[in-house]
């Protein structure tokens, strides 16, 4: 069961909670803003469960991040215990050559209000307010413009390029998963040399004018649309700036 108050006290949310398109825009947004995307246990060799009850404790009493399994499967406990209607879809990621990752890739989120939203919080550098589901047209975000094409049977995220071309995210049909169908796919991500996750230390969370990450030893700074980025003199500095920044004590 979700202690809704711990959760929403955790992502400093004080807003209604009805099931509205609007609440879920500030709940989404409150989320990416409180809780980062990261992938921090799988370096010290800390096995990541997929379950409801761990991604809600590890996200909400240990005050940590996770990757997208983890995110949107804590966000969709919450999300349910407030009283929205979600599901649970299957993506598979864009990769550099064209191609796709396999089925369970990613874990996204279909709500339903009325009219049904695309809802994701576990995808690192991505849209801080829900999409409508909606094919053929183009939707503008703080951080950028997105569309959703329709081929054959899924859905395909891209996201606008400064020189007007398009580039692929995810793809995803509409059939409704369970978080445990998600567990073959978490232990490859976990573990396989061929996964980013166990090439690259990662923590990035949004901010209210950008955003922060650090990858491995480099820290990225954006504050509206300014990058900067430095790269951290130790291990002892990396703990701080996880602790000062995301408050993350491993």
């Amino acid at each position: 069961m979700v202690d809704i108050p711990a959760y929403l006290a955790r992502i400093a949310y004080a807003g209604t909670t009805e099931a509205t398109a609007e609440n879920l825009r500030a709940l989404h947004d409150a989320h990416l803003v409180a809780v980062p995307f990261e992938n921090l246990d799988i370096s010290i060799g800390r096995k990541i469960l997929i379950d409801e009850d761990s991604v809600v404790k590890k996200v909400v009493e240990l005050r940590r991040g996770g990757f997208c399994y983890e995110l949107n499967g804590a966000f969709a406990a919450l999300l349910r215990a407030l009283g929205f209607n979600v599901t649970l879809l299957s993506a598979r990621v864009a990769r550099a050559d064209g191609g796709e990752g396999p089925e369970f890739d990613h874990l996204t989120l279909r709500v339903d209000l009325g009219e049904p939203w695309l809802a994701d919080v576990g995808f690192g550098e991505s849209f801080l307010e829900p999409l409508r589901l909606e094919a053929g047209i183009e939707q503008l975000d703080p951080t950028g413009t997105y569309r959703l094409q329709q081929q054959g049977e899924r859905l395909h995220l891209e996201k606008a390029l400064p020189d007007a071309s398009w580039k692929p995210q995810y793809s995803f049909s509409g059939q409704p998963r369970q978080l445990e169908e998600f567990a073959g796919m978490s232990h490859y991500h976990q573990t396989s040399p061929e996964s980013s996750f166990t090439q690259n230390r990662i923590c990035t969370r949004a901010t209210a004018d950008g955003r922060i990450t650090l990858s491995e030893m480099k820290l990225i700074v954006t504050i509206k649309g300014h990058r900067t980025e430095r790269t951290l003199s130790s291990e002892s500095e990396r703990r701080e700036i996880l602790q000062q920044d995301f408050g993350i004590r491993l």
